[in-house]
C-alpha cells in the first residue's frame, strides 16, 4: 500500500512553495507535483481553482479494483492539501503516445473554462481531451516569443490551441498565420483570439496537413520572420497524406521553415520526444541554439519535459 502520509507532507511542501513563487510571478496555473516520489507518479498542475492530475504508466501490475481504490484516495489527498472540493480534482492515466494521442478524446463530458497566464486568457478543458488545451510547459517558450515579435510577421505550425500566436500578437506582430489539421483545435484558436480581442483579418487560421501547407508556401515564395513548430512525436492522422515521425522527419520540416524566413529570421523549434536528437548535420543552417534550460519552466522538476532550439536563417 502506497504511504499516503509522504504524499501528502511533499505535496503540502510543495504547494508552500509554488503557490508564493506562482504569486509573485501573476500566474494563475502552475505544476505543484511532478513525480516527486516513486510510489506517486503523478504530474499535479494547478488551473486557478482546479486541479489537473496525471499518472504515468510505469508498468505496474495491479487490479482493475485495487488501481480505482489508489486513484480515489489520490484525489481525495490532493483535493484536502489544495483545500479544493473534489469535483474540481479531474484524474487521468497518461500511456506512452501512439498514434494521433496529441486529439486524444477521453470520452469525459465537463465544461470548459478561462485561466489567465501573463495578462492573457485562454480556454482550457481539462475533462474532454488528453491535454487541457495550454501546455504550461512551453509559458517560458510564449514569452521569449511575444518579446521577438514586434513588427514581425509570424507564422505557429501544428499550433494546438494556438496560445503561442496570442502571445506573438500581444508583442505586436504585424500579421499571423496559425496552421493545424484538427478543426477542433482551429476553433478552439479561433475562440482564444477572441478571447483576447484580437483582429482575425490580420491574425489568420488555416487547417491543413503541415507538410502540404509548408510545400505550398515554398512555392508562393511567402516569407516570416519568425516561426514557431512544435510537433507531436508522432502521428498517423487519417488526415494526413504520410505518418509523422518527428526524429525522421525534423530536418525535412526545420529546412522548409528555413525556406520562409527572411534574412535573419529564427525559428524555434520544439518537442517532447524523450530520445529525440536532433541531426544538426542535415539542417540548413549554422545558427542552432539548444535553448532548452531557458525555456523548461522552474515549476517543472522533470527538466527534459521538452526539448528547444533557436534557430536562425
Amino acid at each position: 500500500m502506497s504511504d499516503f502520509s509522504a504524499f501528502r507532507n511533499r505535496l503540502a511542501k510543495n504547494l508552500k512553495h509554488w503557490s508564493k513563487w506562482a504569486r509573485r510571478q501573476s500566474l494563475s496555473c502552475y505544476r505543484v507535483y511532478d513525480r516527486d516520489i516513486p510510489e506517486f507518479p503523478l504530474a499535479i498542475d494547478i488551473y486557478q481553482d482546479h486541479a489537473h492530475l496525471q499518472e504515468f504508466d510505469t508498468g505496474w501490475i495491479m487490479s482493475d479494483e485495487e488501481h480505482a481504490r489508489w486513484v480515489e484516495s489520490v484525489r481525495q489527498a490532493t483535493a484536502e492539501v489544495l483545500g479544493f472540493p473534489e469535483q474540481k480534482v479531474r484524474f487521468k492515466l497518461r500511456t506512452r503516445q501512439r498514434g494521433d494521442s496529441q486529439y486524444e478524446k477521453t470520452g469525459a463530458k465537463g465544461a470548459g473554462f478561462v485561466v489567465e497566464e501573463n495578462g492573457h486568457r485562454f480556454w482550457v478543458h481539462l475533462d474532454a481531451y488528453l491535454d487541457t488545451g495550454l501546455f504550461l510547459d512551453h509559458r517560458n517558450t510564449r514569452r521569449m516569443v511575444q518579446a521577438r515579435a514586434k513588427g514581425k510577421r509570424f507564422l505557429n505550425l501544428f499550433a494546438y490551441t494556438g496560445s503561442f500566436t496570442v502571445y506573438a500578437a500581444a508583442g505586436g506582430a504585424t500579421s499571423s498565420v496559425t496552421v493545424d489539421l484538427s478543426n477542433t483545435y482551429q476553433d478552439w484558436s479561433r475562440r482564444n483570439f477572441e478571447l483576447n480581442g484580437m483582429d482575425l483579418e490580420q491574425h489568420s487560421l488555416e487547417r491543413a496537413d503541415v507538410f502540404v501547407w509548408l510545400d505550398q508556401a515554398i512555392e508562393q515564395g511567402v516569407k516570416f520572420d519568425l516561426i514557431v513548430m512544435d510537433p507531436p512525436s508522432f502521428s498517423n492522422s487519417k488526415k494526413m497524406q504520410d505518418v509523422l515521425d518527428v526524429q525522421r522527419d525534423h530536418p525535412r520540416l526545420i529546412n522548409a521553415c528555413l525556406k520562409l524566413l527572411a534574412p535573419g529570421g529564427e525559428l524555434f523549434f520544439s518537442n517532447n520526444l524523450r530520445s529525440f536528437k536532433l541531426a544538426a548535420d542535415e539542417i540548413d543552417s549554422q545558427q542552432i541554439q539548444d535553448i532548452s534550460a531557458q525555456t523548461v519552466p522552474e515549476d517543472f522538476r522533470n527538466k527534459k519535459i521538452h526539448a528547444c532550439w533557436l534557430i536562425t536563417a
